[in-house]
């Protein structure tokens, strides 16, 4: 008997802002979009609730080798709290587990954003993703276990109220840094204004380099696939679904770029370091203290080493030579 032959998957590589509807999970989410290119790679840049929509940045390929740069990337975030009734999930999904029968006002409510501005300690919801010894806070919890997470420190930029329309209801947005859990924002928003509550609505508008302005939807996607399967390009490739995509590059837009000469660059993406002073321009003052190098607590000279309009790696300055971090086959 003969078994079925899989068809290859096909080298796509680059960045997908796609609008995640509400209802579906990241993992599926990036199951689709890996079906409709047909990628031999994913990855995503942040997860989202089933309950959330918005900005899921997806990487196909070598996109895949830049994602902790979106991760780390600043979010935005608009939501809503529903005031008077605590869930075991902190949002619409979970079965409530408290009452109040206390509304704030709207000038208690803003009072109370500001206590949740910078620097803030902050205790991750029991079904979140984290981990406790090796298990998922979420299955732990969904067995009826008891799950204490400890308190994080997340950073918060803005917070502010958007609109109050009704006493049980209210929509804010928040600009916050990587690991800060809106639920358990509006979780504890709402105790400090003497009530409970959760979240009824959540949609991320920004991630890292991503805007929900330039988000594209599934069902563009699976428009953009049917017409591939009809006008198809050379080599087999899918004309109108990659021209959603966008550069690898695209994920280190904040990092300062480095030129090489093409023989650099052969010899960076074979794994050799390169001695700064045979790079032209290696000290411009434009390269910054970006992010700890791997496997080092500090602070290292992170770049994009670039040969012409390639990007060759993410590299690091270490004292007199560049080194790679992470090499791009493109």
């Amino acid at each position: 008997m003969t078994g079925t032959r899989r068809t290859p998957r096909d080298k796509v590589d680059g960045w997908l802002n796609l609008d995640k509807p509400v209802g579906l999970g990241s993992t599926p989410a990036v199951g689709k979009v890996r079906r409709l290119f047909n990628a031999l790679k994913v990855g995503h840049g942040g997860t989202l609730d089933p309950l959330a929509s918005g900005v899921l940045p997806i990487a196909l390929g070598e996109a895949t080798k830049t994602v902790q740069w979106v991760m780390d990337g600043r979010k935005v975030y608009r939501f809503a709290i529903a005031f008077g009734q605590a869930t075991t999930t902190d949002d619409l999904e979970g079965t409530v587990v408290e009452e109040a029968a206390a509304r704030p006002s709207d000038a208690a409510l803003r009072a109370a954003l500001d206590d949740f501005t910078g620097e803030i300690d902050q205790v991750p919801p029991a079904f979140s993703a984290l981990k406790i010894e090796g298990a998922r806070a979420y299955d732990l919890a969904r067995r009826g276990e008891a799950v204490e997470l400890a308190s994080r420190r997340v950073r918060v930029d803005r917070l502010v109220l958007l609109d109050r329309p009704s006493a049980d209801r209210a929509e804010l947005e928040v600009e916050c840094g990587k690991g800060t859990y809106v639920r358990s924002l509006a979780r504890d928003i709402a105790r400090a204004v003497g009530t409970v509550g959760h979240v009824a609505a959540l949609r991320r508008t920004v991630c890292g380099p991503f805007c929900i302005d330039d988000a594209v939807t599934l069902a563009a996607l699976e428009a953009a696939a049917a017409n591939s399967l009809s006008n198809p390009g050379a080599f087999g490739h899918k004309p109108a679904l990659l021209g959603h995509l966008r550069p690898v590059v695209t994920a280190l837009d904040d990092i300062p770029a480095l030129a090489l000469t093409d023989r650099q660059a052969d010899r960076l993406s074979g794994g050799v370091a390169l001695p700064m002073a045979e790079i032209a321009g290696a000290k411009s003052p434009t390269i910054g203290t970006m992010s700890p190098a791997e496997g080092s607590a500090e602070p290292a000279h992170i770049v994009r080493a670039m040969a012409g309009a390639r990007l060759v790696a993410i590299a690091r300055i270490d004292g007199d030579l560049l080194r790679p971090v992470r090499v791009l086959n493109l």
